[in-house]
């Protein structure tokens, strides 16, 4: 009475949800390592491991230590949460969803659903290496994009390179939710226009 039903999902289904949980750990750690990093680029442009070298070892432990405390925190954090974080990407992407029967077998509407999904999947994946592109080939000279990381200090590299993976692990997310429920939606619009008179 009033329970909520857990719903069971595959082994396969289960190791996607926690991949995928897995990943944005890594890079919300990276985020956070760019950031430090780059605060201390900021600060100290370079010299950085000369200077660690040149202190006594009690300070060299202390700074290690400190680290190593700081990345634990966060494990423990993301392995804590690892349970229901993965359960949300799970929902996410494998929720059922009620559809009227006689949408459920229309060739019509599944060539439409279809084609409209692999166009904005090939759109998102032309501008993904239109960008990677730009930057790789481009010269700071013709491209904005290869002038803007030509700056680029070691912390920027990590930052920018943990935004980007959690960016593509958000994207897939959303690609596998649109292609599994993008025939869904389009069938409700559909369902609604034939039922307005």
């Amino acid at each position: 009475m009033g329970e909520h039903q857990e719903i069971e999902y595959s082994s396969n289904q289960r190791a996607v949800g926690e991949l995928f949980y897995i990943f944005m750990m890594i890079a919300s750690i990276g985020i956070i390592t760019g950031v430090v990093w780059s605060i201390f680029d900021f600060i100290m442009p370079a010299g950085k491991f000369d200077l660690f070298l040149e202190l006594n070892l009690g300070y060299q432990i202390v700074i290690v230590a400190g680290f190593l405390a700081g990345l634990f925190f966060l494990l423990i954090f993301f392995f804590g949460l690892f349970k229901k974080g993965s359960k949300g990407i799970l929902g996410f992407l494998f929720r059922e969803r009620p559809l009227e029967e006689k949408y459920k077998n229309r060739l019509d509407i599944k060539i439409v659903a279809g084609g409209l999904l692999l166009s904005i999947i090939a759109i998102v994946v032309g501008v993904i290496f239109a960008v990677i592109q730009d930057i790789t080939l481009g010269s700071p000279s013709t491209s904005p994009l290869a002038a803007f990381f030509v700056e680029f200090s070691a912390g920027n590299w990590i930052l920018f390179g943990s935004i980007a993976l959690l960016a593509l692990i958000g994207l897939s997310l959303f690609m596998i939710f649109f292609w599994k429920n993008g025939n869904y939606a389009i069938m409700r619009i559909v369902g609604s226009l034939e039922k307005e008179k």
